[in-house]
């Protein structure tokens, strides 16, 4: 990856950060923040939080290909510069209703359900301008020669794992003062970015290189989802993609809740686990899958992490509340190991099986699957909970991953096992 133009990769980088910081500083507090609001602490919890969870993504569903398609036509700045300025009101709304005193303002506010709907606004609104990771992606793309996008979309992942390292402590830390305390510190992150890309970022994508804004029914994100399953190359693998993050953020929306109703941990044990998340998925996409792809290739390392994943969840579901600490944390180290090989790997297998052109729609086509996964997937999680028990999310994760192990070992369409084995 050229660093030419460091302002160019800090920039990149802390919006991936800031896009991270603000679920993870927020969401293993979910079911606390949500005292206030909700009565009882039955299974009804983890359907809210799946749901609270996943209307981001829904939002960022419906809105990534028209960010996508902006980034090509007009370039990358001004779009994520508008973008982190959507997450900053979206967290201000959230910060503003979970710091207002409703029994007092309005006695009856709880009962009318006006709360909820405003921290459900707030996280549409975030969601609609949450295109900053695709766009910062293809900033990455812009700078990064075919050949070393793997390790240029590690930086997703490094932002990943200090999201889920910074946002949790700093979360657990400060709720022991308030809880509403990380929703501000989130808040203030988010105006640190906007400034960031406002005067350090410069142009990455030049204008030969724009395209004309596709016509409004090809920018209908089930349309772009379609021509991606119609092109040989890459249908297989974005496949794989969905199915992953369908999974996987299926049983960790529920996580905190099973972890406080199974175990009856508190913040401090729950934000610790996401810790452990964080500084094992930094380790292994922000040192270890450079080295790692160039000996073993993206298709080998994508199987593996699969399996790691698999082993992770699987020990979760098992843990039983006498040793559940010794059980859980080494579950999430292992489960967060595959996931750091998994998302880079099939990313860069499915850039490099594209050309140049259009790589913001391409890569917003896969953050929009993405984005998929991650509403359907907590929703499907939340119906899970309450209806199968609380094990019945991850055992519904774990038929997934053997799908996506199934669709990854079935080879990249189009290519000789020789070609495949040198991609991976």
């Amino acid at each position: 990856m050229r660093l030419s133009r460091p302002s160019t990769v800090l920039s990149a980088f802390l919006t991936l950060l800031n896009d991270r910081l603000g679920e993870s500083i927020v969401f293993p507090l979910l079911p606390f923040l949500l005292a206030d609001f909700v009565a009882g602490d039955g299974p009804a919890l983890g359907l809210l939080v799946g749901l609270l969870g996943g209307s981001y993504a829904v939002a960022q569903f419906a809105f990534t290909p028209l960010i996508g398609a902006l980034s090509d036509r007009y370039g990358r700045r001004p779009v994520i510069g508008v973008c982190v300025a959507g997450s900053v009101l979206g967290l201000a709304l959230f910060a503003l209703t979970i710091s207002l005193p409703w029994a007092r303002l309005w006695p009856a506010a709880s009962a009318t359900g006006l709360p909820l709907a405003l921290l459900f606004a707030a996280r549409l609104i975030d969601g609609v301008s949450g295109g900053t990771a695709a766009t910062a992606g293809a900033v990455l793309a812009d700078i990064s020669p075919p050949e070393q996008r793997a390790r240029a979309f590690g930086l997703i992942g490094v932002a990943f794992g200090l999201g889920f390292i910074l946002g949790p402590a700093l979360g657990g830390l400060l709720a022991t003062r308030s809880v509403g305390l990380p929703v501000l510190v989130a808040l203030g992150f988010a105006l640190l970015n906007l400034v960031v890309v406002l005067t350090l970022l410069p142009e990455t994508h030049p204008p030969e290189a724009r395209q004309a804004m596709p016509r409004r029914r090809d920018l209908q994100p089930f349309n772009q989802l379609a021509r991606v399953f119609a092109n040989p190359q890459v249908r297989r693998l974005s496949a794989a993609f969905f199915l992953f993050f369908l999974a996987f953020s299926g049983f960790t929306a529920v996580l905190v809740v099973y972890f406080k109703q199974a175990f009856s941990w508190g913040p401090g044990l729950s934000t610790g686990a996401f810790v452990v998340v964080g500084v094992v998925a930094t380790v292994v996409q922000g040192g270890l899958i450079g080295p790692l792809v160039q000996r073993f290739g993206e298709w080998r390392l994508s199987l593996a992490g699969v399996g790691l994943v698999l082993v992770g969840c699987l020990l979760i579901a098992l843990a039983q509340r006498e040793v559940a600490v010794a059980v859980v944390f080494p579950a999430v180290a292992i489960l967060a190991a595959g996931t750091g090989l998994v998302t880079p790997c099939l990313r860069s297998l499915v850039s490099r099986r594209l050309d140049d052109s259009g790589q913001g729609a391409a890569l917003g086509s896969l953050q929009g699957l993405q984005s998929l996964g991650s509403f359907l997937g907590p929703w499907s999680a939340g119906v899970a909970y309450v209806v199968l028990g609380r094990q019945g999310p991850f055992w519904l994760g774990i038929l997934l991953l053997l799908a996506v192990a199934a669709l990854v070992a079935g080879g990249l369409p189009g290519t000789s096992a020789r070609t495949r084995g040198s991609e991976g």
